[in-house]
């Protein structure tokens, strides 16, 4: 099995690179895309992006009508409705979808939760694990039929977070000991292996699937956290404003990665890979500044276990024979 080199290739682009910017030049007129969370922070800009360039965006959306209100006067978009972390909300939204007969050029995964309070959905389960990675699993291979034919992009939408923890595989729903940073850790590793996995299986047919860290940006992804808190790691002063020293980056620059990642020709033929600021990110060092892909996420072996453990929870496998 040939794998792409985990190394940088000097796209040209950086970490202060936006969504317009990488899609500038480039005709999205036809393809079809498919956006979660696509009316809030990153997602928003990266429907926002992926329109401007042409493409027809679906939104699928747990609060639809705060979806619509988001989107409202932006051409070329539909709102679905989705609960990532109810999987028969992922069913009907993909039989929706498959009922109407189109194919998907470009998925990204791009909604989740972060270091939210313990919560468990559906059986029990862990809801940062269930919300950010099995949720997203089930979507896309429920939407594979539509897919494959096209050979799309799948963009699974990652985090610098993922250096918090790898898979606790005797315990992934955190039944015991439970550490909101570190379940978002391991949430976020499993959106790097999810990625890893699905290239592997997807190749054949011309799908090839990409993870990333977007970047630090203060969005409402961050609604969980308390301010005493965001003050603690200096991502915020007292009165609530953004400290330069933490490196945040704008909505416009955060979507730039993913949008690059789906939509970039630099990227054919090339897949199961690591990016952040709009290029292929290169292996952690044994540092603490938590820049490039650990190996834990990016362990081939690993990857097909959780694809194994994620297809005996949700009951779905695409690749099943």
């Amino acid at each position: 099995m040939t794998t792409t080199a985990q190394h940088r290739i000097g796209s040209g682009f950086g970490a202060t690179s936006t969504a317009a910017d990488v899609v500038d030049g480039i005709d999205l007129t036809g393809k079809l895309a498919i956006v979660t969370g696509g009316y809030s922070g990153l997602g928003l800009e990266t429907t926002r992006a992926l329109t401007s360039a042409g493409a027809h965006v679906v939104v699928p959306a747990r609060r639809p009508s705060a979806a619509q209100e988001a989107l409202a006067g932006m051409e070329s978009v539909e709102v679905g409705t989705l609960d990532l972390s109810d999987l028969g909300s992922v069913r009907g939204f993909a039989e929706r979808f498959l009922d109407t007969g189109r194919t998907i050029d470009f998925v990204i995964d791009n909604a989740g939760i972060m270091a939210c309070p313990e919560t468990r959905v559906g059986p029990g389960w862990e809801a940062q694990f269930t919300t950010n990675h099995l949720g997203h699993y089930a979507l896309v291979n429920r939407l594979w039929p539509a897919i494959a034919p096209g050979g799309a992009r799948v963009v699974s939408v990652s985090s610098r977070g993922h250096h918090f923890s790898g898979i606790r595989w005797d315990d992934v729903h955190w039944r015991r000991g439970y550490d909101k940073w570190q379940a978002y850790g391991q949430a976020k590793t499993a959106n790097v292996l999810f990625a890893v996995h699905l290239d592997r299986l997807g190749r054949d047919h011309g799908v090839r699937a990409f993870s990333l860290h977007p970047g630090g940006i203060l969005t409402p992804l961050q609604r969980h956290l308390p301010k005493e808190e965001m003050v603690e790691l200096g991502w915020i002063d007292q009165e609530g404003r953004p400290l330069n020293p933490a490196g945040f980056k704008s909505a416009e620059q955060g979507a730039a990665t993913q949008v690059w990642a789906a939509t970039s020709p630099q990227l054919n033929g090339l897949g199961g890979v690591y990016l952040e600021d709009c290029d292929i990110a290169e292996p952690a060092g044994a540092g603490s500044d938590r820049t490039g892909v650990k190996p834990w996420a990016t362990d081939p072996e690993q990857a097909r276990r959780l694809w194994e453990l994620s297809a005996e929870l949700t009951g779905v496998n695409a690749f099943a024979v």
